[in-house]
């Protein structure tokens, strides 16, 4: 037959008659409150380079988001693409760099560099949601934090303040736990 376990076990004293246990009250400690070992998903040196990764993706994805909002500024507010090259529709000569009309098409045979912004920020958004993902993984972080992340990539200015703030996070907490990255 299988024996019980009681659910507390018996802690080994501190000296002063109190147990050591989840419910003794150490320095700088409430009573009745246990302390939780913090505990990463990495080692700092993975940590910190998935802090890089981020960094360097929301700014990237920070400033093509800037870019895209201005472009649907000048799209819907003004009814202007952004071209490339190509051939004036109206006059047939050649387009360098510059707006022309979004309807009727003011160029012909240029580069759309509105539709280019388009694409490029939203790829770039797909790689900073695996940035967020890694560095919120290797942090063990609680979910709502992974959503703040990913809206950063999609709020103008926001992840540069998001970034802002989880950098200087991230950096205490391995210095408050310089035993908890260490797991190799």
């Amino acid at each position: 037959m299988i024996e019980p376990k009681p659910a507390m076990q018996a802690q080994p004293s501190d000296g002063n008659g109190q147990g050591a246990g989840p419910n003794s009250s150490g320095p700088g400690k409430a009573p009745g409150k246990a302390a939780r070992k913090r505990r990463f998903g990495g080692t700092a040196a993975q940590i910190r380079s998935a802090l890089k990764f981020y960094k360097v993706m929301a700014y990237l994805t920070g400033t093509m988001l800037l870019l895209l909002c201005a472009e649907l500024v000048v799209r819907y507010g003004f009814g202007q693409y952004l071209f490339a090259g190509g051939t004036n529709a109206e006059t047939g000569q050649p387009f360098g760099l510059g707006f022309a009309a979004a309807e009727p098409l003011g160029v012909t045979g240029g580069v759309n560099l509105s539709v280019t912004v388009l694409i490029i920020h939203g790829w770039m958004y797909v790689v900073y949601l695996m940035s967020d993902f890694r560095l919120w993984s290797l942090m063990r972080w609680p979910f709502a934090k992974l959503i703040l992340l990913a809206l950063g990539g999609v709020v103008p200015f926001l992840s540069f303040i998001v970034e802002k703030k989880f950098h200087a996070d991230v950096e205490a907490e391995l210095a408050a736990n310089p035993q908890a990255p260490q797991r190799y």
